[in-house]
């Protein structure tokens, strides 16, 4: 890499650490006020979908709640536009992933975060918890892969909303129990459907490396062609090196993501198959985004239910064509 390449390559990732740094520190005591004194629904504002479900979970019919950051969008590449800020501007409170997901986000949390409460889920994950990539030296955002992380986002939305609308804190606890008794069933379910397969093909291979923590929690090998941000590009040498696993293991599918391209995926099918081995798509897992808002797989439980039936079904374990609670809305 040329020198000055190198430098303003170090510069943007310091700048970004640095920006998301102030942004921690502005939100570790973030001030509520006293007791919410407005109208119902107040308004909620969330940069993902999978935090928006949180959030219409446990708050009820007391919130509505807005994500900015659409489905099939990716956000790793989502540059908000002022339509966008304006949601969160006039939302009484926020809710973000952090761990830089939202990258190009930073700054504007930054800025809303002084005039409103506003905060990141993963706040409770324990540094012991999270998953560091060695080629950023950034921890990897994709928590909502293991159930389990993902509970700990509930605990920050449900604390959150008892400490802004202190008024209705058993509300927000009746339902934030509800839904957690849900997400340990989902938890089960995706643990023994995943443990099914086969040991020689327990390895999963999507597009980008968005389901490590979905591979630590499950027992499942995950092989990313991409790094954690779809911003990473995907070299040949990365496509043969897939290519050899595929040929070698006789991995039966691999499996293309709902918010990034499938061009590299396809290049690994013609790598396999020009080597005598022939590898199918084994269906669209949703990474970092859920499915079409108003169906199951729009919701978190949804998402969860399929890509743990689907990359079970295709790589020769056991589980319900229709899923953990039959609503999925396609056979797999």
């Amino acid at each position: 890499m040329p020198r000055i390449l190198e430098k303003n390559v170090l510069f943007r990732s310091f700048f970004i650490l640095l920006i998301a740094f102030c942004l921690a520190l502005s939100l570790v005591a973030p001030s509520t006020g006293a007791d919410y004194k407005g109208k119902y629904p107040y308004k909620v504002g969330t940069t993902v979908g999978m935090i928006a479900d949180i959030v219409k979970q446990v708050a009820g019919d007391k919130a509505r709640v807005t994500n900015v950051i659409g489905t099939g969008v990716d956000p790793h590449l989502f540059n908000p536009t002022r339509s966008d800020v304006a949601v969160l501007l006039k939302s009484n409170i926020v809710f973000y992933a952090g761990l830089l997901l939202e990258g190009q986000m930073t700054d504007i949390l930054v800025k809303i975060s002084r005039k409103r409460p506003v905060f990141a889920v993963t706040e409770l994950l324990s540094d012991s918890y999270l998953i560091q990539d060695t080629a950023t030296n950034h921890s990897d955002p994709h928590v909502w892969m293991d159930v389990r992380g993902w509970i700990k986002a509930v605990e920050v939305v449900a604390d959150a909303l008892t400490q802004f609308d202190p008024g209705n804190d058993e509300y927000y606890k009746i339902n934030a129990a509800d839904y957690l008794s849900k997400l340990e069933r989902l938890d089960e379910y995706a643990k023994k459907v995943i443990g099914s397969i086969p040991t020689g093909q327990k390895i999963m291979i999507t597009a980008h490396d968005a389901f490590r923590y979905m591979g630590r929690a499950y027992g499942i090998e995950v092989m990313g062609i991409q790094g954690l941000s779809t911003e990473s590009e995907a070299g040949l040498k990365d496509i043969n090196r897939i290519v050899d696993t595929l040929v070698q293991r006789k991995i039966p599918a691999v499996f293309v993501e709902s918010s990034v391209s499938d061009k590299n995926v396809r290049a690994l099918l013609e790598g396999a198959n020009s080597r005598g081995r022939e590898v199918k798509i084994g269906g669209e897992l949703f990474s970092d985004a859920m499915g079409k808002s108003g169906t199951y797989e729009g919701t978190y439980i949804g998402m969860i239910d399929h890509n743990a039936t689907t990359i079970a079904r295709a790589l020769g374990g056991q589980a319900p064509a229709r899923g953990l609670n039959g609503k999925l809305t396609a056979e797999h």
